[in-house]
């Protein structure tokens, strides 16, 4: 994501770069919330409940804003996340997300989704090497983690035309090359 808008502001175009569930205060305040404590801390519910009410946030606080002021937004997870991990991951009914996003949110999307395809025994294997602890969505089972990588290959199967699968099993820079060869052209800039 930083390398993104590196090579965004480096082409001239003003860039920021945000993050859900996060970036805007009241949005970071459920983050904690979200991420913090036992995996077993909220139900799906609950967390889906929580997600659209940080991202609204976020939308009215930050992204509005900023898109409004003429600058691209890069933004690490949106709504496919919560799709993804409240729905095919946790099992909440894709319906019932689909009207808590419409109520949430409305029809506001990105004009582009990259989704970063890992397998799931070198995401493990990533995380555990990072200084940090994880946090609650990393430390369940490797079968959530298997529904939750199926869950976003399939919301790009069916959006082929927002969501663009890049494998990630490369090098960070391998993959940023990944990224900037999709987003250049669909956007028509030079990077």
């Amino acid at each position: 994501m930083k390398l993104l808008v590196a090579a965004l502001e480096h082409a001239g175009i003003p860039a920021k770069a945000t993050r859900e569930p996060g970036g805007s205060p009241g949005a970071e305040a459920i983050r904690q919330l979200l991420i913090e404590g036992e995996t077993e801390r909220w139900d799906a519910v609950g967390e889906a409940l929580l997600l659209y009410a940080a991202r609204r946030e976020h939308i009215t606080q930050l992204i509005r804003p900023a898109l409004d002021a003429g600058s691209w937004l890069i933004c690490d997870r949106f709504n496919d996340s919560t799709v993804a991990y409240q729905g095919y991951g946790r099992g909440v009914p894709l319906d019932e997300l689909a009207m808590l996003q419409q109520f949430a949110i409305g029809d506001f999307a990105p004009d582009l989704t990259l989704i970063l395809d890992l397998p799931v025994e070198e995401g493990f294997a990533r995380a555990a090497l990072r200084p940090r602890r994880a946090d609650r969505f990393e430390r369940l089972d490797r079968n959530f983690h298997e529904r939750l990588r199926a869950g976003f290959q399939a919301i790009a199967a069916a959006e082929p035309q927002r969501c663009i699968v890049i494998p990630a099993s490369g090098s960070v820079d391998e993959v940023h090359h990944a990224i900037v060869a999709t987003v250049a052209p669909r956007f028509g800039v030079k990077l």
